[in-house]
């Protein structure tokens, strides 16, 4: 499939408002504010920076500029029904940048939607349990074949089109499918509930989706958290699986012009998600195994952390798109179950490099 790059960035801002065509007795009618959270995603053209390595920076610059004008103001003074929707698209018209693919705007750490270029809008809401669990199936000795828990957390993505309606599903109606699934699993122990018997992350996600799509047929996405680092995600008919990882390592732009500060000796605390499709294992329950993942790619993360990353083959200018590439090219082979790499930066802020069909993108 052809490798499709996009770049990111995201901005924070401190804003009022209040919704008013919601019920009268709900909360968000009320003034409020939130600490609000944009993201954007764009296929930026060559040309559109001055030199290669600048896109990271500057695409965080514009978005920075569309959202300082709200910072500490009230929405509604600029948006007649200021829905994270509506905000998503007054952003993205106050954006100058081409090639937007996507604004996603946070109101919460728990919910938020992404409005996709075509109009489309994915609406997620997150949720933590306290469960148990143990793998029955892994061999003697594998850490999850004893008996441990997780605050797992999970996420419910509903997609819809939205055409010119102010707001899709609210995120109370996400709360009210949710709420019978909590009662089963939170303070549970995930082996005693039928069709969990064997719930790894895989099996949650497809066992909460089988619970909740015929009451709510725009779900497109189930996101399970295993840890903050590692999970899986089910459509109704495609597992993937996700690992994260970070390095601290140093680097320099070297095809910035001299004294422009991307071109001294700097450093990031890089976070890296490797992102994997495969068929599901029958009897582990799993496509791969999340330590699996990470044991394969260690000898690669090796060469990344608390190293100079120019010092890498093809990665003289040390630019993030240049480095995800890189990665690529070592990983691949390895892991042939790889099919996208997020690599940031600075939280939010970076490339993605796909070889794939659609996946969901995770919230910062």
């Amino acid at each position: 499939m052809t490798e499709k790059v996009s770049y990111c960035a995201t901005s924070e801002f401190e804003a009022a408002r209040s919704v008013k065509i919601l019920p009268e007795a709900h909360r968000s009618r009320r003034l409020h504010g939130h600490s609000f959270m944009a993201t954007v995603r764009a296929d930026l053209p060559a040309g559109w920076v001055n030199f290669p390595g600048a896109e990271v920076a500057q695409l965080r610059s514009a978005l920075q500029t569309a959202t300082g004008s709200l910072d500490y103001r009230c929405l509604n003074d600029f948006l007649d029904v200021p829905t994270d929707e509506n905000l998503a698209r007054w952003l993205k018209h106050k954006l100058d940048v081409p090639n937007v693919q996507s604004i996603a705007v946070q109101s919460t750490r728990n919910e938020g939607i992404n409005l996709l270029s075509d109009g489309e809008v994915h609406i997620w809401r997150r949720y933590v349990v306290e469960s148990a669990h143990q793998l029955p199936n892994v061999p003697v000795g594998h850490k999850c074949g004893r008996m441990h828990g997780h605050s797992f957390a999970i996420i419910l993505h509903a997609r819809q089109h939205l055409g010119n309606a102010d707001m899709g599903i609210d995120y109370d109606a996400l709360d009210r499918h949710w709420a019978p699934i909590e009662q089963r699993i939170h303070f549970a122990c995930l082996n005693d509930i039928r069709g969990l018997e064997n719930p790894t992350s895989e099996m949650i996600s497809s066992w909460i989706w089988q619970q909740i799509k015929p009451e709510l047929p725009a779900l497109s996405w189930v996101s399970v958290y295993e840890t903050a680092s590692c999970g899986a995600h089910f459509d109704g008919a495609t597992y993937r699986i996700w690992k994260d990882m970070t390095f601290d390592s140093a680097v320099q732009l070297k095809a910035a012009p001299d004294g422009d500060p991307l071109r001294r000796i700097h450093g990031h605390t890089y976070t890296i998600r490797l992102n994997l499709s495969a068929p599901l294992d029958q009897v582990m329950g799993w496509t791969v195994d999340f330590g699996d993942v990470k044991d394969i790619f260690n000898p690669i993360f090796k060469r990344l952390d608390h190293h100079p990353l120019n010092s890498l083959p093809s990665v003289e200018n040390g630019d993030v798109l240049s480095l995800a590439k890189w990665v690529r090219s070592e990983a691949e082979g390895a892991i042939s179950q790889l099919d996208r790499i997020d690599l940031l930066e600075t939280p939010g802020c970076g490339v993605v490099l796909s070889w794939a069909d659609e996946s969901p993108s995770l919230p910062v």
